[in-house]
């Protein structure tokens, strides 16, 4: 494809987030992330069914290290993602093409700092918080080699998802989804070569789960950079090699408070899973597969949350305030009962979904993931529907509400939490305190997105555009 026909394709695209109808345009946009963030939970399933055939240890390991892992991809995907998805529509619905280049070269500088730093935070601290968490003796040490596999490796994952949201700020969603059906094809088969030793390959365990996930990373940055390279982004990447302040402050303006949503996400779950532990292995275990889905309504809801970003963020560069705002709770909406639905299901099935990794169906670790869907689970709704204003939230560069709505959820997980274990109170105490701050966190969010300004809304003056080019297009 030629860079003049990206071009256009680009622009048609940006016209139909400008003009087009809104539900449809917003279905459109989010379809394919959806479809690819559920294909990412074939890399969590996949890796939880490897771990449950290395033994006990290895899924109570999986489940100590799995918060890190979301956070390094909340992250990049997610806080510095939606800024830089956010800064890239804001610049193309402002009309600066060569502005967008820059913004994405920057971007990719970004991901590499960012990468960098948690290996550098992992090579101080990683031993220090693990036994924080409780981690001792064989669990601590198969969490240390694991870490030691991953975090050197987070900047080919935080390349990966910068630079898929470097596509999504145009409004290009599908080779996005293309990229995660890539990404977990090849991650959810390496990790399983590489941690049971197929064929020739030697029984790398716990380590070879992190290497084969990041195989998976690897393949989709150099993919995609390599498409930015040959102009596929209809305007220049690599044109001006030399950071920009203002390029950089206009996304890390945004990212480093929108950082605090994912950052105080991980935390709740870490406090809760320090808690959990103190219940024992199984109950570790058990509580690690139920947790899973959770954090994996986090890329599904995050399909409907960079459609809304992007969109948000281009009508905010356009001056169209009012449509931004209509865009946000349609997303949420659409958000909130897609994830609803999969909550409600499997609260009423656990097996749906613990089936995929136990055969014990009576033990102690079904026992306690049951308990934990069954009381968490029907209100994932609540939490879709704030993360999803979060992500719209970035569109507007108007977050800092938002986040604060994560801190309570976090204040609620951590005290009520403390004074369910302080008080010698059963397990399934402890998982209705973490409902609890999942419905606060949802109303908390609509709230924060109702009350803060976006800027004047006066009425939408829609820019002149061919009405035939408003469908949005559907290749990329």
């Amino acid at each position: 494809m030629s860079p003049e026909t990206s071009r256009d394709r680009r622009r048609l695209r940006t016209q139909a987030m400008l003009t087009g109808p809104l539900a449809p345009t917003l279905a459109r946009l989010a379809a394919p992330n959806v479809i690819g963030m559920v294909a990412t939970a074939l890399i969590s399933a996949a890796e939880g069914i490897w771990a449950a055939q290395l033994g006990v240890d290895a899924l109570a390991t999986v489940a100590l290290v799995f918060p890190f892992v979301m956070l390094t991809q909340t992250l990049a995907g997610g806080a510095f993602g939606g800024a830089v998805s956010a800064a890239v529509a804001r610049t193309l619905g402002s009309g600066d093409e060569a502005g967008a280049g820059q913004m994405a070269y920057n971007a990719l500088l970004v991901a590499l700092l960012g990468g960098g730093t948690l290996a550098l935070l992992f090579l101080v601290f990683g031993g220090q918080v693990f036994r924080l968490l409780g981690a001792e003796a064989r669990i601590l040490d198969l969490a240390l080699t694991w870490g030691a596999v991953f975090f050197p490796g987070a900047a080919l994952i935080w390349l990966s998802q910068i630079s898929s949201s470097v596509l999504r700020g145009t409004g290009n969603m599908i080779l996005p989804s293309l990229s995660l059906l890539l990404l977990s094809v090849v991650s959810a088969v390496a990790s399983g070569a590489l941690a049971l030793g197929w064929g020739p390959l030697p029984r790398m365990g716990v380590p070879g789960l992190a290497l084969g996930f990041l195989t998976g990373h690897a393949v989709v940055a150099v993919t995609l950079i390599v498409y930015f390279a040959r102009g596929g982004l209809g305007f220049p990447v690599f044109a001006v090699l030399r950071p920009s302040r203002p390029k950089l402050a206009m996304i890390l303006r945004v990212a480093g408070i929108a950082a605090l949503s994912p950052v105080q996400t991980i935390l709740t779950t870490l406090v809760i899973t320090a808690y959990v532990a103190r219940f024992g292995t199984e109950a570790l275990a058990g509580y690690g597969l139920g947790a899973r889905l959770e954090f994996l309504m986090i890329p599904v809801t995050f399909g409907f949350g960079a459609a809304a970003t992007a969109m948000v963020g281009t009508n905010i560069g356009a001056g169209q305030v009012a449509r931004a705002r209509r865009v946000a709770w349609t997303a949420a909406g659409m958000a909130a009962a897609f994830v609803g639905l999969i909550g409600l299901t499997v609260a009423v099935a656990p097996d749906l979904w613990l089936g995929l990794y136990l055969d014990d169906l009576d033990g102690p670790v079904h026992a306690a993931a049951t308990a934990y869907l069954h009381r968490v689970a029907p209100f994932y709704g609540f939490f879709a529907f704030g993360l999803a204003l979060y992500f719209a939230s970035q569109g507007a560069g108007k977050v800092v509400w938002p986040v604060l709505a994560v801190t309570a959820r976090l204040a609620i997980a951590a005290v009520l939490g403390a004074m369910v274990v302080g008080a010698g109170l059963p397990l399934t105490w402890l998982f209705a305190v973490i409902a609890l701050a999942m419905i606060t966190f949802g109303i908390a969010a609509g709230l924060a997105v109702r009350l803060v300004s976006w800027g004047p809304e006066k009425a939408d003056v829609a820019p002149a555009v061919d009405p035939a080019a408003v469908s949005m297009p559907r290749s990329v």
